[in-house]
């Protein structure tokens, strides 16, 4: 998927939070380790010494000159003449610390170079005769060249294990860090989405509320619609407060009950119906089926569902277009389809459209590509589906089918009692419908249950009775 470029800082700062966190890790991890190597080195390096010391003084006390112990070998100085033993190499003895000993001097032990061999040289009085003890340092010094490989090794491959467990370190430490930001970004998406409508719909009803009081429409006609304007501040209010909850614990926590699809749908459509009319479509509401359309889930997060994709539809609706959205009840299933003429849409992009931030032509425009995405996100959280269809030019279907409510009853969407404002005080009721323009009594408007067959009353182009068969 590709990136927006709008998360490619959030991106960079993350990975070098990790880098960052990885190399001190690392870092720790190898200093650690070299500093126990050290420790490793000088402590066998000083055995060695202290234990070739210690042979050193045993031999020069005990070994005969004839037959010193290996790699030793030993000097005695008689009446100024200097007897070693066979095999002795040609450079020692040490002539200078065997005249200083017999000068009456303390032993002397000390590391001599000569002829580019490393020996390690004793030299002391044994009864009334001088000896130089010299033994070669060779085999020390290839266990101390072993002993540095190996330490090198173990320090190169620590610092390879310390890199992998920085990497797993970092990505735990910052694994929080990221799916904030994602629920950061997911929430100003969503709440951006979900309020754009609603606010829509708001400022529409406020405009024709305005330009009722301004011309000295009848009373009873702007109170319509201000009961109209009341109900979208409910339903705003929901749309926010399942916002908040979906922040707090990731999914929808409403508990779920009956819902009559068929009226949330009319009630959605007849919201629409003066954006619809701007547009120049018509918005079309038809029953059908053997059973009825009550289903179980969360009346706030339905209505999302069916608003979003009323949106949609009147954004990629020209004007003569039409808008028919049918309801199919089943004894197991409810089916809602929601049918447009416009653009449509390749058939290729139909799974991308219900991909957040990625869509096809059907969602394109000035938003995120996020309202058939979360249109899917609420119907799977319902236990249904949703597919598209359609053909470029030829318009487009969208298809929720979600499960029947067994009971088969459901309240209706509006309820005065919510619509009380803060004091407790419920809404006036309406008057006697003046002559004129008609206008739909409160139940109606607020999306109240209508017998079946029946059109959306006030829907420009809206029809009435059974429609074609699905």
């Amino acid at each position: 998927m590709r990136r927006s470029p709008s998360h490619e800082p959030e991106r960079h700062l993350l990975v070098r939070a990790r880098r960052r966190i990885t190399a001190q890790v690392a870092g720790a991890i190898s200093v650690m380790l070299a500093l126990v190597g050290v420790m490793v080195y000088c402590v066998i390096a000083g055995d060695q010494d202290a234990s070739a010391r210690r042979d050193l003084a045993v031999a020069a006390q005990r070994a005969l000159l004839s037959r010193p112990p290996p790699c030793v070998w030993l000097f005695e100085l008689r009446g100024g003449t200097v007897t070693g033993s066979p095999g002795a190499p040609a450079a020692l003895p040490v002539r200078a610390a065997l005249h200083e000993a017999a000068a009456g001097r303390e032993p002397r032990v000390g590391q001599v170079e000569i002829a580019g061999q490393s020996y390690l040289v004793r030299t002391q009085w044994r009864g009334g005769v001088v000896v130089q003890v010299a033994m070669d340092l060779r085999h020390q010094a290839a266990e101390r060249h072993r002993l540095l490989r190996t330490l090198a090794a173990a320090e190169i491959t620590g610092l390879m294990a310390a890199l992998m467990i920085g990497q797993i370190v970092a990505r735990g430490a910052i694994a929080p860090l990221g799916e904030a930001l994602v629920r950061q970004r997911r929430f100003a998406a969503d709440v951006s989405h979900e309020l754009r409508t609603p606010l829509t719909r708001l400022h529409v009803r406020a405009q024709i509320v305005a330009r009722g009081v301004r011309r000295g429409t009848d009373p009873l006609l702007v109170a319509a619609e201000v009961d109209r304007l009341v109900n979208g501040t409910r339903q705003l209010g929901d749309v926010v407060e399942d916002l908040l909850l979906s922040a707090q614990f990731g999914q929808l926590r409403r508990p779920f009950g009956p819902v009559d699809l068929a009226a949330l749908a009319e009630e959605l459509a007849l919201a629409e119906a003066d954006r619809a009319e701007a547009h120049g479509v018509t918005i079309e509401v038809r029953r059908l089926g053997p059973g009825g359309h009550v289903v179980r889930g969360a009346q706030s997060a339905l209505r999302r569902v069916i608003s979003a994709l009323l949106d949609n539809a009147l954004a990629h609706t020209a004007a003569g277009g039409h808008i028919r959205v049918v309801l199919f009840g089943g004894p197991e299933t409810v089916r809602l389809d929601v049918r447009d003429d416009g653009v449509g849409f390749d058939p290729r992009d139909a799974e991308r459209l219900f991909t957040r931030f990625v869509g096809g032509s059907h969602n394109g425009g000035p938003g995120l590509g996020l309202g058939l995405a979360l249109v899917r996100e609420v119907v799977d959280a319902h236990g249904g589906t949703v597919t598209a269809d359609g053909r470029p030019g030829a318009g487009a279907v969208f298809t929720v089918r979600l499960p029947a409510d067994p009971a088969g009853t459901a309240r209706s969407p509006y309820h005065p009692q919510e619509a009380a404002d803060s004091s407790g005080m419920a809404r006036p009721p309406c008057l006697p419908k003046p002559a004129g323009r008609p206008v739909t009594p409160p139940g109606d408007l607020d999306g109240g249950l209508r017998p079946e067959g029946r059109g959306v009353p006030g829907l420009p182009g809206a029809r009435s009775g059974p429609g074609p068969g699905p």
